[in-house]
């Protein structure tokens, strides 16, 4: 399979194992932690080896050059080129360059991109996966609260297999509320 095709498949999968990602009230950094969770899981789901904070073939910008950028997420396949994962939550042209260059080395490029909306797509070979949440302001101190809830539908209900009551239940003649010892409940 040639490795556009295997990035859109890939990319395509891993969009699906992230839309069971649901999360209440958590943090810009603990978003990102959670889906760097959610694709560690994932490849290590593919039976892959996975590094995290792995050095990027980029180097950092001056003063810096020296030293190398990195990944969220690397993973070696044994049956493929390596896939590389950035999970992002604001439009970073940086991520996009890095992503490029790990293409141009043969990684298979992939941005995770978190938020409430408005994605720009990058040009392939990145291809992008979406996680779209919903945020509000959180308590003093605590900044914006990020919630992704699943829209999974309610479990069917069973419609067989049990016995049907066949006898009515028993209603009390008395007042439910009164006390047994003093009578009924007055009324004030």
């Amino acid at each position: 399979m040639e490795v556009a095709a295997q990035g859109e498949r890939l990319a395509a999968d891993l969009g699906r194992w992230l839309a069971e990602l649901t999360f209440v009230d958590l943090d810009t950094d603990e978003v990102t932690a959670r889906v760097i969770d959610a694709v560690v899981r994932w490849a290590e789901a593919q039976g892959w080896r996975v590094y995290r904070r792995a050095p990027s073939v980029l180097p950092l910008p001056p003063p810096l050059e020296q030293r190398h950028s990195v990944l969220d997420v690397a993973c070696a396949r044994p049956d493929g080129p390596p896939v590389v994962v950035e999970v992002d939550h604001t439009d970073r042209a940086r991520t996009v360059q890095k992503l490029r260059a790990e293409a141009d080395a043969g990684r298979i490029p992939i941005w995770v991109r978190w938020g409430v909306g408005r994605f720009t797509t990058p040009e392939p070979p990145v291809r992008m996966v979406t996680v779209e949440v919903s945020r509000r302001a959180g308590p003093a101190g605590r900044g914006r609260l990020h919630s992704r809830i699943g829209d999974r539908p309610a479990p069917e209900h069973s419609t067989g297999g049990g016995t049907v009551a066949t006898q009515a239940l028993p209603i009390p003649l008395t007042d439910p509320l009164a006390d047994p010892l003093s009578g009924p409940r007055k009324s004030t």
